[in-house]
């Protein structure tokens, strides 16, 4: 374990070196963020900061610890990041449309599924047995790629915010993965900590005052490769290892679940940005920037450790945890208005039977 140990504090100083050469070419092809009112930058930011954690990453994998990964995986699944890295770096200097962004990740999600056996197959659902999903393997596996990477790419609004969450998710799928799962191969984890160790290399310079912003080739790059990462424990899933994960990224689902309702609420497409996502809410509640970032940090640790109580917990247990979260996590939404300053049912049902009981009284 030295050797990989070793390996890791290697690729956070690489990823470190990277990052600010990464931020002289993003200057210098005109990959900038502009300051605009759907921004909160108010300079001209570099982006593709993605670009270092990439190179740091797969410089990691492919010359230290190659052994460590069957070959045919390590290619194909870098082919893949290529695609996405691509679309991101594309989209960073140019500003492509969604459904250029679209093709860029399914074609990556394609080369995912067909080369390197990362899939959902079965699903294994509690006291009925083991369902095969068969032809539907193919869209549920790439439905799923598409809707991790654009999780984070969602949440990537503020600094050092969707790499923070990235590192707190990934490490700990990295743990439940190794120590939980036996779906899971041991290499899927190094792999994991080894990106971990790229995006810590990187936060120095993307947390507040950012010097470098992720950028779609950031983003979409991180998203992929979670989504990548928790389909080795999907392979065969079960309501464990579905919910885990799920959880684990709790807050980019979260905010991307509900930006979703919150504009077919307001019968706005769902591709039209805005600025009421979680951290614009917490900002516009007074948190500054990087007391924003840090609350949602803590809301992303919340989330991972509750995750590392489903593997331990009987199946009655897992369920009503379940219940537990999804009420506490309502019950946060409505009262930071997430999805409308007038929408909130279950607090408002709370209230009538309050009501109902103290005025009998």
């Amino acid at each position: 374990m030295f050797p990989i140990i070793v390996a890791f504090f290697a690729t956070a100083l690489i990823s470190a070196l990277l990052t600010p050469v990464v931020r002289l070419f993003s200057l210098k092809i005109g990959a900038v963020d502009v300051p605009n009112k759907r921004r909160v930058n108010k300079i001209t930011m570099p982006t593709m900061g993605g670009l270092a954690i990439f190179l740091a990453f797969n410089f990691t994998n492919f010359f230290v610890l190659r052994n460590q990964y069957p070959i045919k995986m390590l290619v194909s699944l870098s082919i893949a990041e290529l695609v996405i890295i691509i679309t991101g770096a594309l989209d960073d200097k140019f500003e492509l449309s969604p459904r250029q962004k679209l093709i860029g990740i399914t074609i990556a999600a394609l080369i995912v599924y067909f080369f390197t056996n990362m899939r959902m197959t079965t699903f294994t659902v509690p006291y009925f047995g083991i369902v095969n999903l068969g032809w539907l393997s193919l869209p549920i596996t790439v439905i799923w790629i598409l809707a991790i990477t654009n999780a984070i790419n969602l949440i990537d609004g503020l600094d050092g915010l969707a790499t923070g969450v990235s590192i707190i998710a990934l490490f700990t799928s990295g743990l439940v993965g190794y120590f939980f799962l036996v779906n899971t191969n041991s290499y899927i984890a190094i792999m994991m900590f080894t990106l971990v160790a790229a995006l810590i290399g990187f936060l120095p310079y993307n947390f507040f005052p950012a010097r470098i912003y992720l950028g779609d080739t950031g983003a979409l790059f991180i998203g992929f490769m979670i989504a990548v990462f928790s389909l080795s424990g999907l392979k065969n899933a079960t309501f464990i290892s579905i919910i885990v994960p799920v959880l684990i990224l709790g807050v980019p689902i979260t905010d991307t679940i509900y930006a979703m309702l919150r504009r077919i609420l307001n019968k706005k497409p769902i591709s039209q940005a805005d600025k009421h996502h979680l951290h614009h809410r917490l900002m516009q509640m007074g948190l500054t920037h990087r007391q924003t970032v840090l609350v949602i940090y803590g809301i992303a640790l919340i989330f991972s450790f509750i995750s590392l109580l489903y593997p331990i917990s009987s199946i009655w247990g897992s369920i009503l945890m379940s219940v537990a979260t999804l009420t506490g996590l309502e019950l946060f939404v409505e009262s930071i208005g997430l999805v409308g300053s007038k929408r909130k049912p279950l607090l408002n049902w709370i209230k009538k039977i309050v009501k109902a009981m103290t005025s009998k009284k």
